[in-house]
Parts: structure tokens; sequence; C-alpha cells
């Protein structure tokens, strides 16, 4: 088994790191800043970076992979569909990649950019997914159509119940604010942002997520459910009640929240 941890840069980003123990091997996700990676580093001698996964282009999420490559040597693989800096490894949708001795599947998910990409592992259920799926959210659409995100978020909520959603912000509060006004009647939504709310007060991060969690609070996974379509017609009269039309209203309205 491996061990996750969060390592914080700028204001509201998370670089996952990966742990081997027996190896004293590690893995990086999206490090958009090479030195919380590089500090943990020198704070546990004897530890290797092996490799650096990247989900997509923005520099908040590979601003750091050359230093770190420079400094380490380790493997960089990303979307082959993006500009990468230093990357090794180009990787395409249902692409297999080996990591800590897992095998993580490569996903693809446009929408928040064209290339986006997720990496999945079946076996432990972890899901590291960029910007694409926030905890209580999804990502802006910068790049991508409100149709190819929602088929995205679509492919991502089909995963067991159980799988653990590693995304890349610590927006799950804001998130979970404007789920309110979507759903106020959501009774399990509601207790979820009262225990962000203190999580939060306290300085606790409020990730990783779930899948099961997800779907029962999260309105961008929700478009099919009366209670949201229905929120959605109350911002858009005249609207469809196809999933991917509920789900570009709701895009446009969290985007003006």
């Amino acid at each position: 088994m491996i061990q996750i941890d969060a390592l914080p840069a700028f204001n509201d980003n998370y670089i996952w790191l990966l742990q081997e123990p027996s190896s004293k091997r590690c893995a990086v996700v999206d490090p958009g800043d090479a030195a919380p990676v590089l500090a943990w580093l020198e704070a546990h001698p004897g530890w290797q970076l092996g490799d650096i996964l990247i989900t997509h282009h923005h520099f908040d999420h590979v601003g750091g992979v050359e230093q770190l490559k420079s400094a380490t040597g380790a493997r960089v693989a990303g979307p082959a569909a993006e500009k990468i800096p230093a990357r090794d490894l180009d990787l395409h949708d249902n692409d297999e990649i080996d990591v800590l001795g897992l095998r993580f599947k490569v996903m693809a998910v446009p929408g928040h950019t064209l290339g986006h990409i997720a990496y999945y592992h079946a076996p432990q259920n972890l899901l590291f997914c960029g910007d694409t799926l926030f905890a209580g959210g999804c990502g802006r659409l910068f790049e991508g159509t409100p149709q190819q995100m929602h088929r995205s978020l679509s492919r991502l909520a089909a995963l067991p119940a159980s799988t653990q959603v590693y995304c890349t912000h610590e927006y799950t509060l804001s998130n979970l604010r404007f789920a309110h006004a979507v759903e106020p009647d959501n009774v399990r939504l509601n207790e979820r942002l009262a225990e962000v709310t203190r999580w939060r007060d306290e300085g606790r991060i409020s990730l990783p997520s779930n899948i099961e969690l997800e779907l029962a609070t999260n309105p961008f996974l929700r478009t099919g459910e009366a209670s949201v379509v229905a929120a959605a017609k109350g911002r858009e009269g005249k609207l469809s009640d196809e999933p991917s039309a509920v789900f570009a209203c709701l895009r446009a309205w969290k985007d003006n929240f």
C-alpha cells in the first residue's frame, strides 16, 4: 500500500505525494511549484522522486516540473495532446502507466482543457483527476464545451462508489455553498457543508472525497435529479431536461456565483 499526502502550494493547490515506504521511492502529481517537493525530499533523506504525473498544461500544475526533473531525474508523464514541459512519456486515453508498483489507467477527460487526463488505479480505487472533478464541484471550461465536460464527469461518476477522489484545489467549501444554492433541501449536502465548514475553520484539508459522496452532493454529477433540473429551470425557464443542458446552465451559474 502506498501512502498519499498533500503538499500545499500557492493559495489553494495541492501537490499529491505518493510514497512507497519499503523502497523509499515517491511520485508527485501536478507539481506547479517545485519548492514544496524539494523541501519534503530534503526533510526525508534517502527518498527518491521517481515519477511526475501531469493532468494538464496549466502553469499551477506544471510550473515546477523542469526544476524537479533536473534535481531528481524523475520521469515526467503527461497528456500527449498538450504541451507539457520536460515530458518523457506521452499518454493517451486508455493507456496504462506503472508508478511505484501500481498500474494506473489513463482516462481522457476533456473540458477544463482539451487534453486533460486523469489517472485511475482500480485495485485501490484511487483517482487523480486534476481540475476536472472537484469535491462538490468541477473545473471551469477554459477550452472545452459543456458537452465535453459533462461526458468527462459522467465517465468519472461511473467509477466505483468507493473511489477516492484526489483533485488539486481546496475549493470544497465554496463549491458546497454553490451546491446548497442549487439544492437547499439536500440533507446529505447540508451535513457535508457543515462538516467541511468545521474542518476549514480548524485548518484541516477537505480531501480526498469519494465518488459516492460526490454523487450524493455534487450538483454537476446530479444533472438528472429532479431537484437539480428544477433549480436550473428556475434560472433558465425554457431549459431542456437534457443533462448536458442542465450542466451547461449550472456551470454558467457557478461562474457568476
